[in-house]
Order: structure tokens, then C-alpha cells, then sequence
């Protein structure tokens, strides 16, 4: 049973984590639109009726939606997804027509849409670069310091001092690349790189297991290879390198968001690991317990998260836009509105059967159908 104290923690510590996420990312969309003289008439943080707002003197209403798990900016001429003028469009007068969505030019748009993803991973390399000049970049090499008796390393022939330079045909530049690649990666098969006594040498090893649950009661499938670091290195950040820092970090988040998908997509990870809104919010109000710094890490990942899922080429999100205008692009012409509606309401479709799905799971993660299953039973 969850005590009512821990859900109204994680209800809050959603919020303040999805509420100003949100905001960045429709404020992207915003201010590309401002920049090309579109007019928003709506910037909505949240869906459903209005439970608070205010109109500005440009004419957009800022406002509050009721269910708070995302937003939109409904920019003036934003009334069909194609983009092609419809008859509603082509009544406006020319002035107002001039400021809307659809008269702009393809790169317009597409920046238009683009903002707001670039604008969450802009945010996590603000905060990944910030958290690298106070605290360092562990650059600690992939040289084993020591192999665990009886793990897989042993097993497959590994050795102290070797030099690791590849798992899986993905190169390793530090110890922390390892363990990035690894932990993803449970009982699977991979070749290994490395140097022994400066001689190049592959070998083959199957990645374990090990279940680790945290503190508060969470399980998770960690894969490991049994491999000690060496002496670590802490190395300081300065100011000007924090963002290239900001920018590799996010990139190698983003590449184990790919890894994870893949896994998803070809079976070798269940279904079941996916988190939705509810699990979300419950890591939320774990994070802020765990301090602010947890926290803080905990929205620069959920940032990440936001805009590589926009990013992907599904209708009804960014991605799915860029798509179209990318085959626009090619055909020099629009998608025609029957293919788009289409597209549109399968990318719906697809949309509410992964909220079903990952909902379901997060109700499951809290024993909801085991408990279920023990009363039928």
C-alpha cells in the first residue's frame, strides 16, 4: 500500500519536474515562431478545459490545462497538418495571413517544430555542463584494475591490465563507457577489444547479470562483465569546455535511450520496463528525496527524454512533422491531406496504445494485478 503522504510528494515533484520541461519546450516552439513573425494564439501548459490564464497584448492566451502531462502552442494558421491552404486560410485577410503558420517558408516550419526538442537538449547540457564544473568528469581509464574471481571477464580470459578499446564493436574511451554499455546489456554476447602488453586481441564473453533493487523497493536487470577499475581519475572542468562536456554527455544518454529502444523493439528487453506518467512521478518524488542534486540530474534526463521522444518520426509528434516536410522537401510538393489524415490518426492510434501500455505497467509495478490475481485466486 502507497501512504498518502509519498503520492502527494511524488505528484508534487512531477509537476516540477514535467511543468517547467513543458514550458521550455512549447516556449522553443514560441520563440522560433516570434522569430518568423508567426503569431501564436494559445501556449497551453497542460490538456483539457482551462483552469487558469491571461491573454497578453499580442493576442496570445497563456494558460492552464487541467491535465498536466504536456502542452502546445497553437500557432495563427496552424489548421491542417499537410500545411496546404485550406479555404478558412485562404479567407484571411492578407496581413493576417502573412503571420500565419502556413505561410511560411518548408525551413521555417521545420525550424519552427525543431525548437522545441533542441530546446529540452539544450537544457540538459546547461545542467550536465554545470554538474561537470562542480564536480568533475570521471575520466578514469578502461584499464582493468582487477578481474572478479569467477565472473564473466574471468571466464572469457580477461586479465589485470588489460586495456579494454571495444565492447560490441562500439568503442570505450573511459571506464564509465564500459559500464554504460554493459549495464544495458544483460546475458548478452559481445566481443571485446583489447590491449594486453600493447598486442591488439579479441575475445568473446556473455555480459551476466546482477538484480540490484534500490532503497525504494525499484528492481533492476544490470548487466556486468566483472571488471575493476584502476586508479580513478577525477578530472576538473573549466567554464569553456563545460558545454562540449554537456554535449557528449547528452549524446551518450541519448545513444543508451537508442540501445534501450532497440532492445524494446527486437524482444531482448520486456515490454514491461517501459515507465509511464505514474512510475514517472513516483521516481520523481524519489529523486527529491534523494536531494536536490538527484533531482536536478533526474530533470536534465527527463529533458533529454522529452526531446528524443518528440524526435522520433511518428505523425502527431515533432518528428513525424519534420518527416513530412522532409518528404516535401523531396517531392517538392505536400503530402496530399487524405495520406497525412491518415498517417495522422495512425500515429494516434500508436500514441494511445503505448500510453495503455506503459500505463498498464505502472500499475503493475506497484503490485496493483498480482494483489488482483491473489483475490480471483
Amino acid at each position: 500500500m502507497i501512504e498518502l503522504p509519498a503520492i502527494l510528494l511524488a505528484i508534487v515533484a512531477f509537476v516540477l519536474v514535467i511543468g517547467p520541461l513543458v514550458f521550455v519546450h512549447e516556449g522553443g516552439h514560441y520563440l522560433a515562431g516570434r522569430m518568423f513573425g508567426v503569431k501564436a494564439e494559445e501556449f497551453s501548459i497542460g490538456f483539457g478545459r482551462e483552469v487558469g490564464g491571461f491573454t497578453d497584448k499580442r493576442g496570445t492566451r497563456w494558460k492552464f490545462g487541467w491535465l498536466p502531462l504536456g502542452g502546445y502552442v497553437r500557432f495563427a494558421g496552424d489548421m491542417n497538418p499537410a500545411g496546404e491552404p485550406s479555404s478558412a486560410w485562404l479567407a484571411l485577410p492578407a496581413e493576417e495571413r502573412a503571420k500565419t503558420f502556413q505561410s511560411k517558408k518548408l525551413w521555417q516550419r521545420a525550424i519552427i517544430v525543431a525548437a522545441g526538442p533542441i530546446t529540452n537538449f539544450l537544457v540538459a547540457i546547461l545542467i550536465l555542463g554545470a554538474f561537470a564544473v562542480v564536480y568533475g568528469q570521471n575520466r578514469t581509464p578502461t584499464v582493468a584494475g582487477s578481474i572478479v574471481e569467477g565472473s564473466p571477464a574471468a571466464a572469457a580470459g580477461l586479465e589485470a591490465g588489460d586495456r579494454i578499446t571495444a565492447i560490441g564493436g562500439r568503442s570505450v574511451h573511459t571506464f564509465r563507457d564500459m559500464i554504460q554499455y554493459t549495464q544495458l546489456r544483460p546475458d548478452e554476447q559481445v566481443t571485446v577489444d583489447f590491449e594486453r602488453n600493447g598486442e591488439a586481441r579479441q575475445i568473446e564473453a556473455v555480459i551476466g547479470t546482477r538484480v540490484e533493487r534500490d532503497r525504494f523497493g525499484n528492481e533492476y536487470r544490470i548487466g556486468q562483465l566483472g571488471i575493476g577499475p584502476g586508479e580513478p581519475v577525477q578530472e576538473k572542468v573549466g567554464l569553456l569546455e563545460a558545454p562540449v562536456v554537456g554535449v557528449s554527455t547528452t549524446m551518450a544518454i541519448m545513444q543508451s535511450m537508442v540501445d534501450g529502444l532497440g532492445q524494446i523493439i527486437t524482444g531482448r528487453r520486456p515490454v514491461s520496463e517501459m515507465a509511464g506518467p505514474i512510475r514517472m512521478a513516483g521516481i520523481s518524488g524519489q529523486r527529491l528525496m534523494m536531494g536536490p542534486t538527484e533531482f536536478v540530474f533526474l530533470i536534465a534526463l527527463i529533458s533529454i527524454n522529452l526531446g528524443f521522444i518528440n524526435l522520433l518520426p511518428i505523425p502527431m509528434l515533432d518528428g513525424g512533422h519534420l518527416l513530412l516536410y522532409a518528404i516535401e522537401a523531396v517531392r517538392r510538393k505536400p503530402v496530399e491531406p487524405e495520406v497525412v489524415e491518415w498517417a495522422f490518426r495512425g500515429g494516434l492510434a500508436a500514441i494511445l496504445a503505448l500510453m495503455l501500455v506503459v500505463t498498464f505497467n505502472d500499475i503493475g509495478s506497484y503490485g496493483v494485478w498480482k494483489n488482483l490475481a491473489g483475490l480471483i485466486g
